[in-house]
């Protein structure tokens, strides 16, 4: 038998975490629920959830300090929890390497579609890090790959080279990335980038892709043949230009 796929639920109204708890039970996944940081921290060891649903308004340590502290040992999937809607907190969560963030109250449906896609992903990397390379048969296109002077994102197995290092990214991240890059020199606006790369009705702002861009061009600041470019009043690209056509 497969086994369950397990969710940490944080949250301190115990009514809503029950809420929630009940709703992925229903869909076959096992849970904890938790009411603060402190014990959220523990959990993250001791139940070793394959996902947390996180609120951000926790007693004690709030959920943001639980994020960073996660993020500290992994790349856990995190979806964040609030009732806030300040575009500053939708930010500030995704800047600290939250996978997702759903406003309350939301809608049962929507809220275990999002957690599956998040899951979806990471599974599919994590299976990535442990397959191995493929043979030189297996054509390029098949595999998902983009590959530039000093660089190579590669879909199949979500994984990044750069100069030779492999460079870890959330999901989100990196298919952001991929998309960019397997089309070179093209222009797309905000919009059409939460479109094509939130494959579901995102509830959010397009600050949203400005928050991934700036974390790219933290891990890859500007080679001299590609980089992330910004098209003011329009949205980014990928730009590339061959040696000696710059």
């Amino acid at each position: 038998m497969k086994e369950k796929q397990r969710i940490l639920v944080v949250d301190d109204d115990e009514n809503i975490a029950e809420l929630i708890g009940l709703y992925l039970n229903k869909e076959c996944f096992e849970t904890k629920l938790v009411y603060d940081g402190e014990q959220a921290l523990k959990a993250v060891k001791d139940f070793a959830p394959n996902l947390v649903l996180l609120d951000i308004m926790l007693p004690g340590i709030d959920g943001y300090e639980v994020l960073r502290e996660i993020r500290r040992g992994g790349s856990l999937p995190v979806i964040m929890l609030s009732a806030k809607g300040e575009t500053f907190d939708r930010v500030l969560g995704l800047e600290l390497g939250a996978d997702d963030y759903i406003m309350k109250p939301f809608d049962s449906k929507e809220m275990v579609a999002r957690v599956k896609a998040v899951l979806r992903r990471s599974t599919k990397a994590t299976v990535g890090e442990s397959t191995p390379t493929p043979t030189p048969q297996v054509p390029q296109q098949e595999l998902e790959i983009v590959t530039f002077p000093d660089l190579q994102i590669n879909l199949s197995d979500y994984s990044v080279h750069y100069k030779d290092q492999m460079i870890e990214m959330p999901p989100k991240e990196l298919e952001l990335f991929y998309f960019l890059a397997s089309h070179p020199n093209q222009v797309f606006t905000r919009e059409q980038l939460l479109d094509h790369i939130w494959s579901y009705d995102y509830i959010g702002d397009t600050r949203t892709v400005d928050v991934h861009i700036k974390r790219l061009r933290e891990k890859f600041k500007d080679h001299d043949q590609w980089k992330l470019a910004t098209v003011w009043g329009i949205g980014y690209k990928f730009e590339f230009h061959e040696k000696g056509n710059a």
